[in-house]
């Protein structure tokens, strides 16, 4: 520990009052690096459990078990929540397989319901996000997995399409972090749910003592299964399959937020060494006195390393109430997008990065520091604030046989008098611009996503083929209705109901069923049509994935409509099916190989044409053409507009037509930016301005350095006539040199950080990534982003310039 008091304490006092602009440098440099390292931090914490934070917080379930009520009791059940190893446990709930509609021709996916008497239990405590609780028959509370925003409470829907099945009212959603069930009513109300086909089930959830590996998890289920009768347990869910799925989807922000804090950490470290190193090169006078009067070598380099850690640790206390102030509306946005009770900076994060910027800033002070330990007293006594004789003396001469003004030549030549200042400075213009060209790639590589991700919403008319507002198209990310967790390059929007018909009327109520054939041909002879394809969705089963898959089916030309390809092309005909990156990976499949898909008993080959950019449903949703699907019919028909024909009045006429045949026509059916990029983008914005106000900074500190160590000979030359423009003008040119070199190769190595760092988001998302997102730069953009390197400078220069064109010419001429 550096002690501060006696004759130490004086000279770092001294050291620290004296030197103003070096300190405040330190300072806010300082600041600013833990203000952004405590918001990365915080935010890497958040977004590196999003899943852990909430399970925690509902007490889910580490396996949801269902099991069948003709093989076991419901007493014998509850039993099983007190085997060895079990720490809690909820149930038996009686549970149903429902394929709901609208009551108007619309289908939505099946989904399980359960039913619970209230939200609250030992195991999977709901949240409830809207509405109330169900508390009779004819009520439902949705899943936010599956309710979107067209199906707020007071939507109804039908249990099934069999005439008489049971209507419910939406009264509520709530959030399962254990995705134990799409819907839960009452239990009286189950029963009329079931079917002869899927007759009704019990589900029991456990808690365990130790269920952190799928082996620990699997020992529990045997014990399970073991404790009742055979054939009575017909499946299981891990909370660790439920993780690994939100895990993926947070990933893409952590190689993300690790290159910005390399870049912090790396800007700090650059920033402290050159203020220590400059005070050590201009106080070289006062260091040999110190030494003159008795101080030893050590004593002045733990003299200059207090000198920067004093106004260090005031900045690293401003910077992590700063951090924590800037973070929480991030986390807000990020709770909201994860679905989190509650985040917060956590506590370690603040005093990690506290204790950890300390430590970086006495690393970089006391290298510099060491060299003033190490100087001889007569050296430093005589050589003091004068730079070596003949350093830099070529540039002069160079610079000065230049068609330019003689300050300004004189200004471009100053930086080679200090050649490590001057590459410290360099070092600090790099970084920043590193950052600004990483940010800007970036955030075009993430609203590139957000353009992509969802190719229905291009069209400009959407025609729903039923009433309802077509829910069948239920897989589409314009349903807004994105696991917890959110998504990363590619969306990754769940199956939910609704689809682009975010804006479908609700509500249920008989009407005609709708005409297909009638409503596409209607489509068609529009005026103003250009463009137009039905797309229906399907579940199907493909040899290699257990389980159903989801299936976007398409009649008709979908190229308008077309996810962006990685590799192969679009469908172009029947027989085709199109999938993405994590197909392949699960099915060990590739380009060219033959898939087997079976709709409906009905089984096809299909041959697998190309790689889309497109993460819907875990990323095993597959493309097809409806030709190969006798059965399919198109939920709805996507519309592209002639130029120059009028959106609204080309529905309002469309509409007259179609609505007749049970149809229904929308506008724009876009559905916002997703959550996930918006709050990187605000990330990047921010983590960008701090880093870049950082490298001002460092170039500021080293200005003044270099202005006051030559203020004598600013006076001459105002003695001889220079105006304070021309001084301002010297200044300024001293870094344009600096700026120039720092943008030539801050923007190659962004470049580099930006086709580095957003693959590896992808990959983390589990998919490649389509040229349309990675080619984000032209060379317009690229040249803007190198000029950012000489405003860096500029702007760092513009205060010291100022203040040398102010000071009077005695004044400076008296100072030595």
């Amino acid at each position: 520990m550096i002690g501060l008091g006696g004759a130490l304490g004086r000279v770092v006092r001294s050291g620290v009052s004296r030197r103003r602009v070096q300190t405040v440098v330190i300072a806010l440099a300082t600041m600013m690096a833990v203000a952004s390292a405590v918001v990365a931090g915080s935010l890497v914490v958040a977004a590196n459990a999003p899943f852990d934070h909430a399970f925690a917080h509902q007490h889910g379930a580490h396996l949801s078990a269902q099991f069948d009520p003709d093989k076991v009791g419901a007493a014998d059940l509850a039993a099983t929540g007190h085997l060895a190893g079990v720490t809690a446990s909820a149930g038996p709930y009686p549970t149903a397989t429902m394929h709901p509609t609208d009551g108007r021709g619309g289908h939505f996916p099946a989904l399980t319901v359960a039913g619970r008497a209230g939200p609250h239990a030992a195991v999977d405590d709901l949240d409830l996000t809207s509405g109330r609780w169900a508390e009779k028959p004819g009520e439902i509370v949705l899943s936010t997995e599956f309710a979107g925003p067209e199906m707020p409470p007071g939507f109804t829907l039908a249990g099934s399409d069999v005439p008489g099945a049971p209507v419910l009212t939406v009264v509520g959603i709530a959030r399962s972090v254990s995705r134990t069930a799409g819907a839960w009513v009452v239990p009286d109300q189950v029963g009329a749910l079931a079917s002869t086909n899927e007759p009704a089930g019990l589900q029991m959830l456990y808690r365990f003592a130790a269920a952190g590996t799928d082996g620990k998890v699997a020992d529990r289920r045997a014990e399970i299964v073991s404790a009742v009768p055979a054939g009575a347990f017909l499946g299981a869910r891990s909370h660790l399959d439920t993780k690994r799925a939100a895990d993926r989807n947070a990933a893409p922000t952590i190689p993300f937020l690790t290159a910005f804090g390399v870049l912090g950490i790396a800007m700090s470290v650059i920033i402290v060494g050159s203020v220590v190193s400059g005070a050590v090169g201009t106080g070289l006078r006062r260091i040999g006195i110190l030494k003159a009067i008795g101080f030893t070598p050590r004593e002045v380099v733990r003299a200059y390393v207090a000198q920067a850690l004093v106004p260090a640790a005031v900045g690293i206390g401003l910077g992590v109430v700063l951090g924590n102030l800037m973070a929480l509306p991030l986390l807000a946005d990020t709770e909201q997008v994860y679905g989190d009770a509650s985040l917060s900076v956590a506590w370690w994060v603040d005093v990690l990065v506290a204790v950890g910027a300390l430590v970086v800033v006495g690393v970089a002070a006391l290298v510099p520091a060491l060299r003033a330990g190490r100087l001889r007293t007569v050296e430093a006594i005589a050589v003091g604030r004068a730079p070596r004789t003949g350093r830099g003396r070529w540039a002069y001469r160079a610079t000065g046989r230049l068609p330019l003004p003689r300050a300004v030549t004189y200004g471009l030549a100053s930086p080679f008098a200090h050649p490590v200042r001057t590459l410290a400075m360099v070092l600090a213009v790099v970084f920043g611009t590193v950052a600004a060209t990483f940010a800007v790639g970036l955030t075009a590589s993430l609203n590139a996503v957000g353009d992509v991700q969802d190719p229905e919403s291009r069209a400009a008319v959407t025609v729903l083929v039923g009433a309802a507002g077509g829910p069948a198209m239920s897989a589409g990310p314009a349903g807004g209705n994105a696991p917890a967790g959110g998504a990363g390059p590619g969306g990754g929007n769940a199956p939910a109901p609704g689809g682009s018909a975010g804006n479908a009327p609700a509500g249920g109520g008989p009407s005609t069923p709708a005409d297909a054939a009638r409503i596409r041909a209607a489509v068609a002879a529009a005026p103003g049509t250009a463009t137009s394809y039905g797309v229906g969705h399907a579940d199907v089963t493909v040899t290699g994935i257990p389980g159903s898959v989801r299936a976007a089916l398409y009649q008709g030309d979908s190229r308008p409509g077309g996810y962006p390809m990685i590799a192969g092309h679009w469908l172009d005909g029947p027989g085709q099916v199109v999938v993405p990156t994590r197909f392949l990976a699960r099915t060990g499949t590739r380009i060219g190989d033959t898939i087997r898909v079976t709709h409906e008993g009905v089984v096809q080959a299909l041959r697998i044409v190309g790689e889309a950019f497109d993460t819907s449903d875990d990323g095993t949703r597959i493309h097809a053409d409806m030709a190969s699907f006798a059965s399919a019919r198109p939920d709805v028909y996507l519309v592209g507009l002639k130029p120059g024909v009028d959106r609204d009045r080309y529905a309002g006429d469309l509409a007259r037509v179609v609505e007749p045949l049970g149809g229904a026509v929308l506008g724009d059916a876009s559905s916002g930016g997703d959550g996930l990029i918006l709050v990187l983008d605000a990330m990047a914005a921010l983590l960008t301005l701090m880093l870049v106000a950082v490298a001002g900074l460092g170039v500021l500190n080293s200005v003044v350095l270099d202005t006051r160590e030559r203020v004598h000979d600013l006076g001459v030359c105002k003695a001889l006539g220079m105006t304070p423009r021309q001084t301002v003008g010297l200044v300024l040119a001293s870094v344009v040199g600096i700026g120039v070199a720092g943008g030539l190769i801050g923007v190659p190595v962004g470049y580099a950080l930006h086709g580095y760092v957003v693959p590896r988001m992808g990959h983390a998302a589990g998919t490649n990534l389509p040229p349309s997102v990675l080619d984000v730069y032209d060379l317009p953009e690229l040249a803007l982003l190198g000029l950012a390197g000489v405003a860096i400078a500029a702007l760092g220069a513009l205060l010291p310039a100022t203040w040398a064109a102010r000071t009077r010419t005695a004044t400076a001429l008296r100072t030595e």
